[in-house]
């Protein structure tokens, strides 16, 4: 994976363009993306010790230290790798790195906490469960999503749930005749688009008909929980076609 980085330029595009253009384009845009040498995880590790080492715990070692995060080192794995650290790095500099360390990391148990009490707080807004996570289509999801049954008899129900930037990919429910989705807006807020269309945002009480054949793709706001009811309409020969992601890109551009 290619890492993007226009810290450089930010900084010191206007003063020294040079060194920007080695630190994005040469430091990160090839050393950080020779990911068939190392990991970005190893990468990270490596970073980590030899900014601490060398006494470094300024804000380029909380970066590296929240990268180091986002590239899955863990609360407990990042203590044993400053504490092996220490003995080699010395005591003081470990106890500097631990510090900005426990603040990175706590933040992520925070942030965690908020989500949880954000997804409670989603599903006593609304009738039906949130249920379990929706593992059997997570391929289809970017982001989230979870699955309780209302209906498993003559018509197929299903509350589905979003996290906040969750959506599924476009796909096409076919069918030989017949057939078809309906989507009842039960909590929260979302979008529905279908191909060629503008994306329209939903709210609970929005009903949404999808025909057979129609392709299109629905979720949540990025700053929303969302939760609608999935009526599957009875065809002959029904089927679901997934197809590509909805880009980050056109994902962002919705308000």
């Amino acid at each position: 994976m290619k890492v993007k980085q226009t810290a450089g330029r930010d900084s010191l595009g206007d003063f020294a363009p040079k060194f920007a253009e080695l630190n994005d384009d040469v430091l990160f845009g090839e050393v950080w993306s020779r990911d068939d040498k190392l990991s970005l995880r190893d990468r990270s590790l490596v970073t980590v010790v030899s900014l601490m080492s060398q006494g470094l715990v300024d804000s380029s070692f909380r970066y590296h230290l929240l990268s180091a995060k986002q590239n899955g080192i863990s609360r407990s794995e990042i203590a044993e790798i400053l504490t092996h650290g220490a003995f080699y790095a010395g005591w003081p500099k470990a106890w500097a790195a631990f510090r900005m360390a426990k603040e990175v990391w706590t933040e992520e148990a925070d942030e965690k906490a908020a989500a949880q009490d954000a997804m409670r707080a989603h599903e006593n807004a609304m009738l039906f469960p949130i249920g379990a996570p929706n593992d059997g289509f997570a391929q289809y999801f970017s982001g989230n999503s979870y699955l309780a049954p209302v209906s498993a008899s003559q018509v197929p129900i299903f509350n589905v749930t979003f996290e906040p930037g969750c959506r599924n990919n476009w796909h096409i429910h076919q069918a030989k005749s017949g057939g078809g989705q309906i989507l009842i807006c039960i909590a929260g807020r979302g979008y529905y688009q279908e191909w060629g269309r503008e994306a329209r945002q939903l709210r609970p009480g929005d009903v949404v008909n999808i025909p057979a054949g129609v392709k299109h793709w629905h979720g949540a706001a990025p700053d929303s929980w969302f939760s609608h009811l999935a009526v599957e309409v009875p065809g002959e020969e029904g089927d679901s076609q997934w197809l590509e992601p909805v880009s980050d890109e056109d994902y962002g551009k919705l308000k």
